[in-house]
């Protein structure tokens, strides 16, 4: 049993999150709480942040300022968690590196993925692109509803444990091709997956 609390949402206007009791959007948290802490999003207060048709069907999840050590760690919790997975360099399947040794491939070669199986039918693809920052895909037709949708906040929680409250890095999911406004990402001092962005009535 996981020790999240209440649900935060980020408050453009004012810059501070709101909790229990705050406001119309503080009724997020309060319903997230009646979870006894299990869930950190609820998919009817956040399904337009999973809708392709309007983020795009591969969002771009990333840890920012990261280093290799960082990308080791990931390879590592890959490892201990027992995940799926698959590492290829263009259509050559091999097995997974040291991160030191993908991160300094030549500048032209062509960039490495790691394929990694949380679950049997949700995939998310890592890249190594740079050092400096850990990034991933996930397609979100394979995150509609609320199981799909705790998976890949574990799958943040799982990775922010090994890397980002140990160093003290966000991770966070931007629309596809959009890295200036982050929709949701995990809070490393409150332990869970926040809201960044008003999610879309319809």
């Amino acid at each position: 049993m996981c020790d999240l609390g209440e649900l935060c949402v980020a408050d453009r206007r004012e810059g501070v999150p709101y909790g229990f009791g705050q406001g119309k959007r503080g009724a997020l948290g309060r319903r997230a709480g009646q979870h006894c802490g299990m869930t950190d999003l609820l998919w009817d207060d956040v399904s337009s942040f999973f809708d392709p048709d309007l983020m795009g069907s591969l969002p771009d999840v990333r840890v920012p300022n990261a280093s290799v050590e960082d990308w080791q760690a990931v390879l590592d919790l890959v490892q201990e968690k027992g995940w799926k997975c698959q590492y290829s360099e263009g259509e050559m399947v091999l097995p997974v590196p040291r991160a030191e040794a993908v991160l300094s491939r030549p500048t032209d070669a062509e960039c490495p993925d790691l394929r990694v199986w949380p679950t049997a039918d949700v995939l998310a693809i890592f890249r190594f692109r740079a050092d400096d920052e850990v990034d991933f895909d996930v397609d979100l037709w394979e995150l509609q509803g609320q199981d799909r949708l705790d998976v890949f906040c574990g799958l943040l929680r799982g990775l922010l444990r090994e890397i980002g409250r140990r160093l003290g890095k966000p991770v966070q999911m931007d629309p596809e091709g959009d890295c200036v406004h982050p929709v949701l990402g995990f809070d490393v001092e409150a332990d869970r997956v926040v809201l960044l962005a008003d999610p879309q009535v319809r």
